[in-house]
């Protein structure tokens, strides 16, 4: 059993996300940080005193690696191993082992597979999201200067003109320069808006979503509201989180209206709290956990990992801004969005941190 120094000495590693262990080299644990204790279902009082090796299937591999670092064999060793859990199935993690400069004491790392492979996913969903605005930035701005010069053009050339045909040409061009425009004026508006923080209400959210959504589907489409509404209210822009639920709904019911002619639509806005999260390299204590799910056909295949780049849309006539901009609005609130779908489920979940 660890003695209240120890603990004292080891609490930094419970601001970690990874699972940590501090134990003897006969296995016996000093020390079980607090990302331990939830994965394995035991609290720390129970982890600490308890031989760490049998938390696993090979408990010799284990063993033979504390073994090895309490005699000096190696600084570090990794292999990867399965780690059991009070009543769920065992799950794969990295095992880190290292030696401390105190004696008989060795740090163990467990990095569940799972888990460093989301890391690395929402890391290039970060690092997309941001060449995203980039490009997004840069290429509206290219666009807008010349933009405006054709169309200024053109309305100069409308006045010189006398022949009807000649005019209706003109106004082609001062109309498309026009839609132009208002794409462009799309791409910069989450850059030029301020972010407006103030309390926010998850629920009053989707509520002002679903009337939208109802007015403009008023037929075939069942929206289901599944609320968990112990969830507090937290700072953030109400108006930005109105236009990325609106902004992937929208979208759904796109995708749905083949099952709408048929009767049988349904959206589901479901809403839940998550506990110890980690997403952008941080763990989060809590955090809002919102789904959006449609029961259409799916994102197709040829998309589906590009499904929230700029300009990319799985419908004829999308402007393929609408999830892109939904992914900017959610990472200015430090927060996450990712999608899974299969034919029949399309679930978008947003995260966003609480206080």
């Amino acid at each position: 059993m660890s003695s209240p120094l120890a603990s004292f000495r080891f609490q930094s590693f419970d601001l970690l996300a990874t699972l940590v262990a501090v134990v003897r080299s006969d296995g016996e644990v000093l020390f079980a940080n607090s990302a331990l204790e939830d994965a394995l279902g035991s609290s720390r009082r129970t982890i600490e005193g308890s031989i760490l090796p049998d938390s696993f299937t090979e408990p010799h591999d284990l063993h033979r690696a504390l073994q090895g670092a309490g005699g000096n064999q190696f600084a570090a060793l990794r292999y990867d191993a399965w780690l059991k859990r009070l009543n769920h199935e065992p799950f794969p993690v990295h095992v880190i082992v290292t030696q401390t400069e105190v004696p008989d004491e060795i740090v163990v790392e467990l990095l569940p597979l799972e888990q460093q492979a989301r890391q690395e996913r929402e890391e290039r969903l970060v690092d997309q999201a941001q060449a995203n605005k980039e490009l997004i930035r840069n290429l509206a701005h290219e666009i807008k200067n010349p933009l405006g010069g054709i169309r200024g053009a053109a309305q100069l050339l409308e006045m010189e003109v006398e022949s009807r045909d000649l005019k209706e040409y003109t106004q082609v061009i001062i109309h498309e320069a026009d839609r132009l425009q208002t794409l462009v004026d799309r791409l910069l508006a989450p850059h030029r808006r301020p972010h407006v923080v103030g309390d926010v209400n998850m629920h009053e959210v989707c509520e002002r979503v679903r009337a939208l959504i109802v007015a403009e589907f008023p037929r075939g489409l069942k929206v289901v509201r599944d609320y968990d509404t112990s969830i507090p209210e937290f700072r953030g822009d109400r108006e930005q989180l109105i236009q990325t639920v609106l902004n992937v709904a929208h979208n759904a019911c796109h995708a749905l209206a083949e099952r709408m002619s048929q009767g049988d639509a349904c959206l589901t806005f479901r809403t839940r709290i998550a506990r110890q999260v980690t997403f952008g390299k941080q763990r989060y204590r809590l955090a809002l956990e919102l789904h959006v799910i449609d029961n259409g056909p799916g994102i197709p295949d040829s998309i589906k990992d590009r499904i929230f780049y700029p300009l990319v849309s799985g419908r004829e006539g999308g402007s393929g801004l609408g999830l892109t901009l939904a992914q900017t609005f959610v990472q200015q609130h430090h927060g996450l969005i990712e999608v899974e779908s299969v034919p029949g489920r399309t679930d978008f979940k947003i995260l966003i941190p609480l206080p």
